[in-house]
């Protein structure tokens, strides 16, 4: 995943910036970057954040860098922004998507005479950089855009920075959002509603699946308006956003509220308590205990002062044992107590697996585990999610294929109906192999319920597998 800041002021826009793109870091967990323009033309800064915070690694750029007009990205992919210089101006680009069609879009460049591209670590091709290069098929930055996103198979949101001002572009299908927000000497654009506030900016609007936008220190024209219907990502609510921020005019904390409250209704479980998987299955614990009138305790801490990036490993084993690390059993709360405990999700299985077996050990006497979603029996084809190589990693696809044997992709959608004997199956063999006292998802219809958006704008492929 990844997410992107950008700010035009009358004034220096490096504080803002800075701090903006620094709200992002949630988004991702590898790469950070920013790009100004001022009196000196371009300058730009990456770092890898894999073990230190956006802040910490910046602040010397944030002494030195000097501009009105800048960019940011946290990425949890390909550095970011890139600097280019081509027949439609310099320009520096950040990106937030996933590309499916890469290797047949880079043979494409080859054949019409594009000589080289950049190779990452591993011999993958920037993600960014082949969105600047169709980009440059364009007469013009605008008509450029529309031909990258016509292009690429998936979904992408970009912004461009020029000597005159930003290019905001939201992808053709809503998946991600971008918003504006204005004060009195300056506009920024953001990914997360939320960034800008702080800054002092206050909303001004979201752009609509397609739009492109030109962000100027005077105002903002609209270049391209929308061009399709909303399709947002659902799981934005459900896990990967800031409980502050608003997409399509829902709060994700009001939200997860909701999430858990739909658990609560349709659960008849006896227990103690009800408990947060911290951070995000806090929220959706709060709207359980709420509604089921269960005591909400926290039987363990989150201690985040040296390990305050959950996922920042490259191997799955490491990330576990990070995530282990960072709770610390709170024995009063969990001996001899049945515990309802909330998560966003379930996608391996084996943080979870881990953080059940350290109950249990802390004298836990039942461990019922709610989920704020449905099943994940897709892999995400519009946004960099996960870094699972095969959708047999999520738990949910492998025990169908356990169930079915060969040929099972053809049955899965029996196994999307909460209501069918498939399903129950399903469920039963994961709470099996994870070894919980009991197992409920969310349903599909109460989750979209939650959000407040018609369920015809919501994304729910990863769990039905309809686009």
């Amino acid at each position: 995943m990844s997410g992107f800041f950008g700010v035009v002021s009358k004034k220096d826009c490096v504080f803002d910036l800075f701090f903006g793109t620094d709200y992002h870091s949630h988004l991702g967990t590898r790469r950070g970057g920013m790009a100004v323009y001022g009196a000196n033309g371009f300058n730009r800064a990456i770092h890898n954040i894999e073990n230190s915070p956006f802040r910490t690694k910046f602040e010397r750029d944030f002494d030195e860098m000097k501009g009105n007009i800048g960019i940011g990205c946290i990425s949890d992919s390909e550095p970011q922004p890139l600097l280019v210089r081509s027949h439609l101006g310099n320009f520096a680009i950040a990106t937030v998507g996933r590309i499916n069609n890469i290797d047949a879009l880079v043979q494409k460049a080859f054949q019409e005479g594009t000589t080289h591209f950049l190779e990452m670590s591993g011999g993958s091709i920037n993600a960014t950089e082949l969105v600047a290069s169709l980009v440059n098929r364009g007469a013009n930055i605008t008509e450029g855009i529309k031909i990258a996103q016509d292009a690429i198979d998936g979904s992408m949101s970009i912004l461009i920075l020029t000597s005159k001002g930003i290019f905001a572009a939201r992808d053709k299908f809503g998946k991600t959002p971008v918003v504006i927000g204005k004060k009195a000497d300056a506009f920024c654009v953001s990914f997360e509603s939320f960034a800008y506030l702080n800054l002092g900016y206050e909303p001004l609007k979201e752009l609509g699946p397609g739009e492109i936008d030109f962000i100027a220190a005077e105002g903002v024209d609209v270049l391209c308006p929308p061009r399709g219907e909303t399709n947002i990502c659902t799981f934005l609510w459900v896990y990967y956003g800031n409980p502050a921020s608003i997409y399509e005019g829902q709060n994700v904390e009001n939200m997860r509220y909701g999430c858990g409250s739909m658990l609560a209704k349709r659960d008849n479980i006896t227990a103690d308590a009800v408990a947060g998987l911290p951070d995000s299955g806090t929220a959706h614990a709060i709207g359980y205990a709420n509604a089921s009138k269960l005591p909400l305790t926290r039987p363990f801490v989150k201690y985040t002062h040296t390990w305050p990036r959950s996922f920042m490993p490259q191997n799955q084993s490491r990330r576990d044992l990070i995530a282990h690390m960072k709770l610390i059993p709170l024995d009063m709360m969990i001996r001899n107590k049945r515990l309802v405990l909330i998560d966003d999700s379930l996608v391996r299985g084996t943080q979870l697996r881990g953080t059940a077996d350290f109950l249990y050990r802390s004298g836990a006497k039942e461990l019922h585990i709610r989920l704020a979603c449905p099943p994940l029996l897709y892999g995400c084809p519009y946004l960099n999610f996960s870094r699972s190589s095969s959708e047999l990693e999520l738990i949910a696809r492998r025990k169908v294929a356990a169930l079915e044997g060969e040929g099972y992709e053809s049955k899965l959608q029996a196994y999307t109906d909460p209501d069918s004997p498939e399903y129950a199956a399903m469920i039963e063999a994961i709470r099996s192999e994870l070894q919980f006292t009991s197992l409920r998802y969310n349903r599909l219809d109460d989750m979209l319920a939650a959000t407040g958006v018609p369920a015809c704008k919501c994304c729910t492929y990863c769990w039905n597998g309809k686009k």
